[in-house]
C-alpha cells in the first residue's frame, strides 16, 4: 500500500539562500556515504522540480515494494503549480521533511523537468550530514548530485526516476528493465560494473577517481555557483538530451574555459540524444564526438564514448562521489565501483 506521509514537524523554512551561509567544502574533506538498504527500509518519493501524479509514480512505487522496501509519498506528489510539482515553498518543505525523517533511508525523485535550482538554496542539510540517506534521479535532479558532492561531500545514486518503471513489467524492454535494476543493487549495495564495446573514437587508458557528473546543460548552469562540481582528479560522466549540436558545443567550451576539464582523471560520454538538428541553411558541421575531441584534444586522460547513461531506455544507475576505475581499451571500456 502507498502511504502518503504527513509530515508535521517542519519547523520554519528560511527564505534566505542557506547554501550563501556557509563556504563549500575543502578538497580534502572525506565523502559521506549512506548506509546501504535492507528490506524493510524506507524510501520517500518527492517531486523537487516537474510534477508528477499518483498514477505516475505508481509503477516505481510497486516495483520499490516488490524489492522489500516501504514507500511513503512525499506531499507534493499529485500537486502542480504551472510546470512544478507545486510552489517553490512547498516544494522545498516536501523534500526537507524527507532530509529530516531519520526513519527515510534514501529520496526518489518522482521526475526531472525543471525546478531543483529554484529551491536547492532554500534546504538545510545540516541534519542530513549527520545522518545521510541516498538521494536518487537524473536530469534536473544533477543540481542535487553536484551541490551534494561539492557542499555535502556525501555520495548520491544517479539513475532512473519513477516515470521510467513500465507500467507493465512482463511487457517491457529488457534493457529498460535490466537497467531499472541496477537502482536496487546501488541501494543494497552491490558492487557496480559495466562493460561495452569500445568505440573507435575512445581514447585509451586506465584511471582511478571519484565519480561526478549528469546532465551538461546542468553542469554548465552550476558555474559559478556554490555548487559548481570540483573536477580535479575526478572521473566526469555527462550526458544531454534535445540540444543542437552548437549548444552542446557551447557547453563543452564552457567546461573547458572554466578549469573543469583540464585536471580530470578520465571522461565518460553518454547518451546525447534526440539532437536539435541543423537548418539546411546553416550546419554545424561537427558532431559529439569531434566536439568532445576538441575540446579535450590537449589532455591525455582515456575518453569513453557511447556508455548507457542519459535520457534513453539504457540508463544505469551510478553512484557519484564514490570511487571507480575506468579502464577504456580497443576492445571495450569499463567502469567499476571500488569498495
Amino acid at each position: 500500500m502507498m502511504e502518503r506521509k504527513s509530515f508535521l514537524q517542519l519547523g520554519s523554512l528560511g527564505l534566505l539562500p542557506l547554501a550563501l551561509k556557509a563556504s563549500s567544502r575543502s578538497k580534502k574533506t572525506k565523502l559521506k556515504i549512506p548506509s546501504h538498504l535492507i528490506k524493510g527500509d524506507t524510501i520517500g518519493i518527492v517531486c523537487p522540480a516537474g510534477f508528477a501524479t499518483n498514477e505516475d509514480v505508481a509503477p516505481a512505487v510497486f516495483q520499490l515494494q516488490q524489492w522489500g522496501f516501504t514507500v511513503i509519498l512525499g506531499e507534493t506528489v499529485g500537486k502542480r503549480n504551472n510546470t512544478f510539482g507545486g510552489t517553490d515553498i512547498e516544494r522545498a518543505k516536501d523534500f526537507q521533511a524527507m532530509l529530516d525523517n531519520n526513519a527515510v533511508k534514501a529520496i526518489m525523485c518522482a521526475t526531472g523537468g525543471y525546478g531543483s535550482v529554484r529551491i536547492i538554496d532554500l534546504l538545510d542539510f545540516s541534519n542530513f550530514s549527520k545522518n545521510p540517506k541516498w538521494i536518487i534521479g537524473f536530469s534536473d535532479i544533477t543540481v542535487f548530485h553536484a551541490h551534494l558532492n561539492r557542499v555535502c561531500r556525501t555520495a548520491s545514486i544517479h539513475s532512473k526516476m519513477c516515470g521510467s518503471f513500465p507500467i507493465d513489467r512482463s511487457d517491457a524492454d529488457p534493457i529498460q528493465i535490466a537497467a531499472i535494476d541496477t537502482i536496487r543493487k546501488a541501494l543494497i549495495g552491490e558492487p557496480l560494473h559495466y562493460s561495452i564495446a569500445s568505440s573507435t573514437l575512445n581514447r585509451v587508458g586506465k584511471a582511478t577517481g571519484e565519480l561526478i557528473g549528469g546532465n551538461l546543460k546542468i553542469l554548465e548552469n552550476m558555474s559559478g555557483s556554490v555548487s559548481s562540481p570540483d573536477t580535479t582528479n575526478k572521473i566526469l560522466f555527462v550526458e544531454d538530451v534535445s540540444e543542437p549540436l552548437y549548444n552542446i558545443d557551447r557547453m563543452f567550451c564552457n567546461l573547458l574555459r572554466a578549469g573543469k576539464l583540464d585536471k580530470l582523471k578520465g571522461l565518460i560520454v553518454g547518451g546525447f540524444t534526440s539532437i536539435k538538428p541543423d537548418t539546411p541553411d546553416s550546419p554545424f558541421g561537427k558532431d559529439v564526438y569531434t566536439i568532445v575531441m576538441e575540446k579535450v584534444g590537449a589532455f591525455n586522460y582515456p575518453v569513453c564514448f557511447d556508455f548507457p547513461v542519459g535520457h534513453q531506455k539504457n540508463n544505469v544507475a551510478l553512484k557519484c562521489g564514490v570511487q571507480h576505475q575506468l579502464v577504456v581499451t580497443q576492445e571495450q571500456s569499463s567502469l567499476t565501483e571500488i569498495q
